[in-house]
């Protein structure tokens, strides 16, 4: 696991808000803070609130952290984006487990942006702290963490930008 310097911190944070169109915001009118990608599924996490062991916020980290390593292979490397704040690159091949460091950071945004990415930007989690909601996208990471994830946090509010239920 390597901190990203300032360089390269500035060069990840220009191409995720131009990709995304990240617009942070604590203003729900503004929400949901980035232009979510057509595979893309976004679920409330309200339902956590009422989890007083975490044992529903330990499985879902857990669902995409495998996910992620699952789908980015034996030598791929992941961003980790704590929005102002120090971010990363990393093997989640060589995270976590016991005598390992732990992943950085978590899908859950704990009081800020919380962002997975690929090196390619194609698929990663979005979390946001004040919409209280996690949007995974890229197909192939749908395919391998979204019917557990939903199955922890029931229906979801958007998928790929949409709000469920409309047309």
């Amino acid at each position: 696991m390597v901190e990203l310097l300032e360089a390269e911190y500035r060069r990840v944070w220009d191409r995720f808000y131009d990709e995304f169109k990240f617009q942070p915001s604590t203003r729900s009118f503004k929400w949901p803070a980035i232009k979510e990608p057509v595979a893309s599924v976004t679920w409330s996490l309200a339902v956590l609130d009422d989890d007083p062991e975490d044992e529903r916020l330990d499985r879902l980290v857990e669902v995409v952290e495998q996910g992620l390593t699952s789908c980015i292979g034996p030598s791929g490397t992941l961003l980790a984006l704590d929005w102002q704040h120090t971010s990363y690159r990393f093997a989640p091949q060589d995270v976590g487990g016991p005598g390992r460091l732990a992943w950085p950071l978590s899908p859950y945004p704990d009081g800020d942006y919380y962002i997975y990415l690929s090196e390619d930007f194609r698929m990663g989690s979005f979390g946001h702290p004040w919409e209280e909601s996690l949007c995974l996208f890229g197909q192939e990471f749908l395919n391998a963490a979204s019917a557990e994830v939903e199955k922890l946090l029931g229906q979801p509010i958007r998928r790929s930008g949409r709000i469920v239920g409309t047309a």
